[in-house]
């Protein structure tokens, strides 16, 4: 397909302008709006594999993968069949089922750091949760978060940082009382002299620090191992909770997460995204003492109608089986690295500045030239190249997040003939919108 020659979005459109009569903007989540990127956001029919199908019938290799949950792609044989015999018996109960324990023995077994988990129905949910457990479980209201992490839309979290380096949070969301935002201080990532100004400062008042440990919202902000480690040692001298924030990176760089690969034990650790195997879940999890405060054996209260879905629980167990066969994150590694080197010595050859980062099977790129961004103010905020770049992949058959600041997915039916393909058409896109 010429590169001057936009796909058919005519079904897309029809369906785009009958949804802003039903939803704000169209749309149920606001990325989805295609604001960043321009153009009709596109409604899909259908996924199979590494592909997507459009309404319009435009076939695409899939990198966005229902942002990160398919790590084995769209309809996975076993997940679907895992979904299908569970819901023969009936959708949902609100009540336990077996399927909540298979899940949570599969995973309790395998990550070593938690005796106890509680499922929920979406990451922003476990975060929420997390919060209010680490308060509970304290005594204490302020908590420490970093600039560049996201953690769902909770009301304490959705804060960003002001003018100076350690600041109070600033409301980002209508709606979010500013006094609440001030129980949240907002820190730059990996800078450890102010974070310990600000623990010396506000140490006795401080519930928890929370972080994505692969901050995978904002970019793929990589972190020094050596400041997630220091962050974990001030946490355990001055009895503050550390709370790795592992919906994106849990399961998805290696089985423990983040934790797992940099070899840290969090307090209270937050799921979401894979163990639903692509339906609505989350998960929050703690050793005994800790977990010991949630209701109904403790104060802190929180429930969920349709949490520990049976359908869901089914599904995710599938998938994470799978996750757990020998060799197969570093497979995953092998393979994302490969695809992301190809494109990245192009980028050298042809002096483009650009550059891929990855880790595991998350990558991203970086328009400002730098391999590792550590912190989100050194983020090109300019997306001009990757709007550029997004529409040509589009009308090439290759789908990304619509936004220059999501991060990419490699499934594991993403195959090397595949992953050519899509880095051929990668490459001459770069060469297109740097241009």
């Amino acid at each position: 397909m010429n590169r001057n020659e936009p796909i058919s979005r005519v079904a897309s459109a029809a369906l785009f302008d009958k949804s802003k009569t039903f939803f704000p903007g169209g749309v149920n989540s606001p990325v989805r709006a295609f604001k960043s990127v321009g153009g009709t956001p596109l409604f899909i029919q259908k996924g199979e594999g590494a592909y997507l199908w459009d309404e319009d019938g435009n076939k695409f290799i899939d990198f966005c993968c229902s942002w990160g949950p398919l790590i084995h792609g769209h309809n996975d044989p076993d997940v679907f069949e895992a979904i299908i015999d569970t819901l023969k018996n009936g959708a949902s109960f609100g009540a336990p089922t077996k399927h909540e324990n298979n899940l949570a023995e599969f995973i309790l077994q395998r990550i070593p750091f938690i005796d106890k988990i509680r499922f929920v129905s979406s990451g922003t949910e476990a975060v929420m949760s997390a919060i209010r457990l680490a308060r509970g479980y304290t005594g204490k209201s302020k908590i420490i978060k970093f600039d560049g992490c996201y953690h769902g839309h909770v009301d304490s979290l959705m804060v960003k940082a002001g003018s100076g380096l350690a600041t109070f949070g600033t409301s980002s969301s209508a709606g979010v009382p500013e006094q609440l935002a001030n129980e949240t201080i907002v820190l730059p990532l990996n800078d450890s002299e102010t974070l310990k100004n600000c623990i010396s400062t506000y140490k006795e008042e401080l519930a928890c620090i929370i972080i994505e440990p692969i901050p995978a919202n904002n970019g793929l902000i990589l972190q020094d191992k050596s400041f997630l480690h220091e962050v974990r040692e001030i946490c355990s001298n001055h009895g503050i909770l550390l709370i790795f924030d592992e919906v994106i990176s849990g399961f998805r760089v290696a089985f423990g997460g983040a934790a797992e690969l940099y070899n840290i034990k969090p307090d209270i650790v937050t799921y979401g995204k894979i163990i639903g195997g692509g339906l609505p879940v989350g998960a929050y999890g703690a050793k005994k003492e800790i977990m010991s405060f949630v209701s109904p054996d403790g104060p802190v209260y929180q429930a969920g109608t349709l949490s520990g879905n049976p359908v869901a629980m089914a599904a995710g167990l599938a998938q994470l089986k799978k996750c757990s066969e020998t060799d197969f994150y570093t497979s995953q590694s092998e393979k994302t690295n490969s695809f992301i080197n190809d494109i990245n010595a192009f980028c050298l050859e042809n002096n483009l500045a650009v550059e891929l980062v990855a880790i595991g099977s998350i990558f991203w790129f970086s328009f400002n030239g730098k391999k590792r961004v550590r912190q989100a103010s050194e983020i090109d905020a300019d997306m001009s190249h990757f709007n550029k770049l997004h529409s040509f992949l589009l009308n090439n058959g290759v789908y990304l997040g619509p936004s220059g600041y999501e991060v990419g997915f490699v499934s594991s039916v993403h195959d090397e003939y595949l992953l050519k393909e899509a880095s051929n058409i990668i490459k001459k896109g770069l060469v297109y919108c740097m241009n």
